[in-house]
């Protein structure tokens, strides 16, 4: 990369939506952090559609000023059809690698099958590395391969930039209806824990910002890229992790900020919540054995939507010889409280030989509900999970 091309870039940038970095937040106790001098360098795979020219500048020379040189092997720009003609010839200009594929998870997978180093780090195209943001995050995977390590995602403002440190103390969780969500650690998990700078037993995952073995990532089977465009993505990978022999950390030492938009930047021809409810629905009928009951109860208009092949990805499972669902729940999110018959109950309505059957309309988000033969199949189920009180 030349230094021209470099000064014309930051000219660029300062044209466009100049806005000076932020200062370095960072846990007191890692100030004088010690690392292995020989981590491994990584690859950074940042994907982008219709991201801000500007904001996607700034995102790389974030990561260019704040991270030791010997430690990027390559940043890999994937752009997903951007609709700005000037995004190709930027991430050129840039002399990084352009690919085209459509949706943020084909995209990313497209990324890292281009990748030459030995770790993988995704990032978004919308963030802001923090000082010293990169090595924890390596020495923790050069320590334990099998393990997937997400730095503390700090907040950026998306409309003033204005840089907002994130509680230390959170990991990611989720509700039946596979919505992610922030959860505070408990004051007996904090305890365990004892030093404020050791890694945090997450759950899942945001997904946006990880880093990842390459070969571990393409033993896993790296993304389910039936999966369309955006969204549900990190559920399946953090099940497939936990459940087949890894782990999932959050690293306090290590801080991104991100912009966390209103809108987002792709179009859905099914729909936003379609499309979320298809690529969670996959992971549900792959990962949660019997415990997808209670995804359908919680996300009713999940059932009978199509959600593509899944034989693939049930014989990796079955190639991987991964734990249970059950084992998940007992070892790695005992806090998700399993529904019990206070809060639903199961099995057909009744009149006479006829059950009350729950029927799918092209077009209608709920099902018509009507009277049938008391036979239930797999496309007309019984009603299941239904909360007291409600039919």
């Amino acid at each position: 990369m030349g230094t021209a091309d470099l000064i014309r870039n930051e000219i660029l940038l300062n044209k466009l939506f100049y806005i000076p970095y932020s200062s370095p937040v960072r846990v007191f106790e890692c100030t004088t952090p010690h690392f292995d001098p020989q981590l491994p360098p990584t690859s950074i795979v940042i994907t982008f559609h219709n991201e801000a020219r500007s904001t996607l500048l700034r995102t790389v020379r974030s990561v260019l000023n704040r991270t030791p040189v010997h430690l990027i092997h390559e940043i890999i720009l994937v752009d997903d059809f951007s609709e700005d003609p000037l995004m190709g010839r930027l991430s050129l200009s840039l002399s990084l690698v352009s690919l085209s594929s459509p949706g943020l998870i084909r995209s990313r997978v497209r990324g890292a099958d281009a990748a030459r180093a030995g770790v993988l780090t995704f990032l978004d195209s919308h963030c802001e590395v923090n000082k010293d943001w990169l090595p924890p995050l390596l020495q923790r995977v050069k320590e334990d391969p099998s393990c997937v390590v997400s730095p503390v995602i700090d907040i950026i403002n998306m409309d003033t930039f204005a840089y907002v440190a994130a509680s230390s103390d959170l990991r990611g969780g989720f509700d039946w209806s596979l919505h992610f969500k922030w959860e505070q650690l408990s004051a007996e998990q904090k305890a365990r824990r004892g030093d404020p700078t050791e890694p945090i037993k997450t759950p899942i995952i945001a997904g946006g910002l990880f880093v990842i073995n390459k070969s571990w990532f393409n033993h896993l089977g790296k993304y389910d890229t039936a999966m369309d465009i955006w969204g549900g993505e990190n559920f399946e990978i953090s099940f497939r992790v936990w459940m087949c022999g890894g782990s999932l950390e959050i690293i306090p030492c290590s801080r991104v900020g991100h912009v966390f938009r209103k809108k987002h930047p792709y179009v859905f021809p099914e729909g936003n919540a379609n499309t979320y409810i298809k690529n969670t629905r996959r992971t549900a009928e792959v990962w949660m054995d019997e415990f997808k009951l209670y995804y359908y109860s919680a996300r009713p208009a999940a059932r009978g939507k199509s959600y593509g092949d899944i034989h693939g990805r049930e014989e990796l499972r079955r190639s991987l010889k991964c734990k249970s669902f059950k084992w998940y729940l007992d070892n790695v999110y005992p806090e998700l409280k399993i529904p019990d018959d206070s809060d639903a109950k199961s099995g057909a309505i009744r009149q006479r030989q006829n059950c009350l059957e729950s029927r799918w309309v092209e077009g209608q988000d709920l099902p018509a509900l009507t009277l049938g033969p008391c036979v239930a199949t797999k496309s007309v189920p019984p009603h299941s999970q239904v909360p007291l009180g409600k039919v």
